[in-house]
This record gives structure tokens, C-alpha cells and sequence, in this order.
């Protein structure tokens, strides 16, 4: 049985000593079995990306950027491959996973115009004779910690940017699917990257302690669960490093009386149920302003998931495929039990959705549920399913609040023809990305990513603008030539401009 390795210096090493298997969710099947790294792996990655870095950061931005000029196409030539492999070990139906690979290679192409990204500002004559400056230099060896959901999108959002401002990066990526991750890395490499400046080190706890009390590693960017992403920043800043970390969701969805309703319906049907729910971005829940609203989006939810098609990754014609793994299926049905036996209405139940040829996949099918209230554990913790709950609000006062008091603030969206409450959602909303009859708000390449309170831990957003101040480091330059045979005494106050 294949199993998959490391990347370090350029070379693929596996530790032997501890492995973990690789399913197909969608025939639950072992395919693979994944090296996970010893603390002693991780310090080698950690010894190289020391090693590499004082060349890597005196080369032009130029130079880096063509690198990744050089990626770009490499990513596109081999995208299938790339596809392939995300279906095998995610899931992920090919159109879905062709899609996130499109947007990770958007944030490649942002990390392209880094010559442009870095420029500082510059000021002549600040004092007499004095010109002042700004420029802003690397960090060092920074790492990325990555979820099993976008094994080539997330990374994307962090590596091309930091590399491109002349860092040399480690990635933990998820161990679930490790494979298309490992194989991005290579592409980099076949781009021209030197040796070293990019390391892939598969494992577990382990291997992300190590990065996070390793001295040598100066910042580390994660996206994953709320737990998980409070411990990392914790440790991370208890350790002295700039941290960014991305943590989970319940991503409401307004619908007010004067919507689209059929409109609503097909924008919700894929934000909820499209990637399985597996999305930080997924719409979980649905408040509907008024009883009307609410009967009427039901009724046509109902319809339209009677069309959803549920199945292998490479059928094109499914709308979406398995959970990553037989645990999590078992916790997304166990959401739903627990919902029914507070008081819910199961209106769709995908619990014992049959797949042909996949009964041993990990299935949850498309779920709806209405008359749900916010003391309901469903609606309280993040599902990360294909789920969709329903929360009956009687005004949008009353809704905005309900996602005002929600302890995450990722994303959020209003359906509405109403441009002045439009306008009023988006300005108030305690939410960190807003739609406006759009679902799915996430930010292209040349914005960032980011949620509010307790989605987000860290001061940076991920990806676009934000990436560059936090793979840079910014240095302020003060010169002064005075001219020739010109010698002024000493002064002791505060320089000032009088």
C-alpha cells in the first residue's frame, strides 16, 4: 500500500515509525496510509527553511515572482490530476473541486504582482537634508496548519504569498487528504523553487507543537475549528510568533418577505448542501422574517432537494459526495437526532440516504429543518454537513440580532429587493463578510478573508492585502547626508519640523 511522505529540502521522506490510514469516504475504503512526522522530522523541515532563507530573501522580487508565473501554469497543465486526487481522499464531487482549485490559483496570480505588493512609500526632505522611507522585508520561516475541507485551495491562500515576500514556508496539511496537497508542493518545486524554501510535513499534534514552540519559526497562519484555532493562537503568542488564526461558522442567511423566493431557493440550495456543508462558508441556517416566508421557502426547499443528486466524485452529475470520514458522518446524523428530540422538525431527512455502489461510503444526505430556536444544540454549535436549518424570526430586527448573538461572525447573507435594507444589514450586521443576494461571500484573491468574533483570532485577514503585511515585516529608514564641511552642534531637545 502506497504510503505518503514529506517534502523537505526538495526531497520526499516518510518517518515509518507512526502512520495513519487514507480512506475514499465514498467507498470507505483504505487506500493509502500517511506518514506522520516525528518532532524530529518537523525540526529537519524547520533546520532546512533556516538554511534557505538568507539566499531566498536577497533574491529580487522579480525573480520570486516568475517562480510563481511558472506555478500558475504548472497548476493549470496538471489540474485534472490535482482534481483526481481531491476526489480519492475528500470526496469532493470533480466540477467542486475544479472549482476550488481555481480559486486557490487566483491567489497565485495575486502573489505574481509582488514586486508591485511590496513597494513602500518614500519621503524626500521629512527634515533638512533627511529623506525617510518605509520598505518591507520577510519574516523568516513561517508555517501553515490546514484543514481536511480545501486541501488546495487553503494552502494557496497562504504559501504563494508568503514565499512570493521572500519567507520560506512549512505546511502541515490535513492528514485525511494529504496527497493533492503534497503533489501542489511538488509542482512549486518543478517551477524552479529552491530547495528548502517550501516543506510539507504530514502528522498530527505532534508536528503542530513542534511548529508552534520551535523559536525558529516566526509566524504560523491556521484554518480550522474554533477550539482548535483558540489553541493555536494561545500558543503561538505565548511563544512570541504573529499568528493568524481562521476558526469555524454558523452562517446565517436572511430572507426577507419581499424576496425572490425561487431565487432564494437555488442560491441556498448551494450554499448549504454544495462540498457536503464541509465549507467554513456553508449557509447552515436560514431565518426567515415571517410565517409566509418561512411555508413558502419550505415548500420549494422540499422541491428542489428532491432533485439533489448524492454520489461518487466522479459522476459530473452529482451536486455533492461523502464526509470525510465514518466519525464525522456519525456526529452530522447525530446533530439531527438531536434536533428532532428537542422539538424540531425534520422536514427533509438525508440520514439514510442510499448511494448504488457506495454502501460503505460516508453519506449524509440533503437535511432541512425547521422550527428551530436558538437554545437547540443544532443551532448552536457548528454542523459542518449538508444541513440547513430553519429559524422563524417575526421581523428583521429580530433576525439581525439572533446573528448578532451567535458566537462566530464569519459570513452572512440577505435575500431582499429592498436596497435600503439592504444597505442597513450590511452596515450593522456584526458579521466579518456580508452578501447581498449572494450566499457565498467569499472574498476574490485581491481582498481577504476573515470573520468576526470568535471565527477569527489574530488582527490579519487570510489572502489578498492583508497577507502581505503578515508575511512582511515593515522597516522605517531615516538618512541624512549633510554637506560637505557642515558640523552642528549637539542638540538635546526633541527633533521637531518648526
Amino acid at each position: 500500500m502506497t504510503t505518503v511522505g514529506h517534502l523537505i529540502n526538495g526531497q520526499i521522506v516518510a518517518d515509518t515509525e507512526r502512520t495513519q490510514a487514507v480512506y475514499n469516504p465514498a467507498t470507505g475504503e483504505v487506500t493509502k496510509q500517511v506518514s506522520l512526522a516525528s518532532k524530529a522530522t518537523v525540526e529537519q523541515a524547520i533546520a532546512a527553511a533556516e538554511a534557505a532563507f538568507p539566499e531566498w530573501r536577497n533574491t529580487p522580487p522579480i525573480k520570486r515572482a516568475r517562480v510563481m508565473f511558472r506555478f500558475k501554469e504548472l497548476l493549470e497543465k496538471n489540474a485534472e490530476r490535482i482534481c483526481q486526487l481531491i476526489g480519492e481522499e475528500h470526496g469532493k464531487i470533480i466540477h467542486d473541486a475544479m472549482g476550488e482549485l481555481q480559486r486557490g490559483i487566483e491567489n497565485v496570480e495575486y502573489a505574481c504582482g509582488v514586486p508591485e505588493l511590496l513597494k513602500g512609500e518614500h519621503s524626500k526632505n521629512v527634515g533638512p537634508n533627511i529623506d525617510s522611507w518605509s520598505e518591507f522585508q520577510p519574516l523568516g520561516v513561517v508555517a501553515g496548519i490546514t484543514p481536511f475541507n480545501f486541501p488546495a485551495m487553503v494552502p494557496l491562500w497562504m504559501f504563494p504569498m508568503a514565499i512570493a515576500c521572500g519567507n520560506c514556508f512549512i505546511l502541515k496539511p490535513s492528514e485525511r487528504d494529504p496527497s493533492s496537497t503534497l503533489y501542489i508542493a511538488q509542482l512549486l518545486q518543478e517551477a524552479g523553487l529552491p530547495d528548502g524554501v517550501m516543506s510539507v510535513v504530514n502528522g498530527d499534534k505532534e508536528a503542530v507543537d513542534t511548529l508552534l514552540h520551535d523559536p525558529r519559526v516566526q509566524a504560523v497562519s491556521f484554518v480550522g475549528s474554533t477550539p482548535i484555532a483558540e489553541y493555536i493562537y494561545r500558543t503561538a503568542a505565548a511563544n512570541c510568533k504573529r499568528c493568524q488564526a481562521l476558526g469555524g461558522a454558523k452562517n446565517h442567511a436572511i430572507v426577507l418577505p419581499d424576496a425572490d423566493i425561487d431565487n432564494a431557493v437555488n442560491q441556498l440550495i448551494g450554499a448549504a448542501f454544495g462540498s457536503s456543508g464541509e465549507r467554513c462558508m456553508a449557509v447552515s441556517v436560514a431565518v426567515t422574517v415571517g410565517d409566509a416566508t418561512a411555508d413558502a421557502l419550505i415548500l420549494k426547499m422540499r422541491e428542489a432537494m428532491a432533485k439533489l443528486k448524492v454520489g461518487h466524485y466522479q459522476d459530473k452529475q452529482n451536486d455533492f459526495g461523502p464526509l470525510i470520514t465514518r466519525e464525522h458522518q456519525q456526529k452530522v446524523i447525530g446533530y439531527i437526532d438531536s434536533a428532532q428530540e428537542q422539538g424540531a422538525q425534520v422536514v427533509v431527512d438525508g440520514r439514510h440516504v442510499q448511494v448504488s455502489a457506495c454502501e460503505g461510503g460516508f453519506f449524509v444526505g440533503g437535511t432541512l429543518i425547521d422550527q428551530v430556536t436558538p437554545d437547540m444544540r443544532c443551532y448552536k454549535e457548528e454542523i459542518f454537513g449538508p444541513v440547513l436549518l430553519v429559524v422563524r424570526a417575526q421581523n428583521m430586527k429580530q433576525a439581525m440580532q439572533l446573528i448578532d448573538d451567535h458566537e462566530y461572525g464569519n459570513g452572512t447573507c440577505i435575500f431582499t429587493r429592498d436596497g435600503e435594507a439592504a444597505r442597513y444589514f450590511s452596515d450593522n450586521i456584526k458579521v466579518g463578510m456580508v452578501g447581498i443576494n449572494v450566499p457565498l461571500p467569499v472574498p476574490v484573491a485581491y481582498h481577504s478573508f476573515g470573520g468576526w468574533k470568535r471565527s477569527l483570532f489574530g488582527d490579519l485577514h487570510a489572502y489578498g492585502p492583508d497577507a502581505v503585511r503578515f508575511y512582511s515585516k515593515r522597516k522605517t529608514v531615516t538618512q541624512r547626508w549633510p554637506s560637505s564641511g557642515v558640523r552642528e552642534g549637539a542638540e538635546f531637545s526633541m527633533p521637531t519640523m518648526k
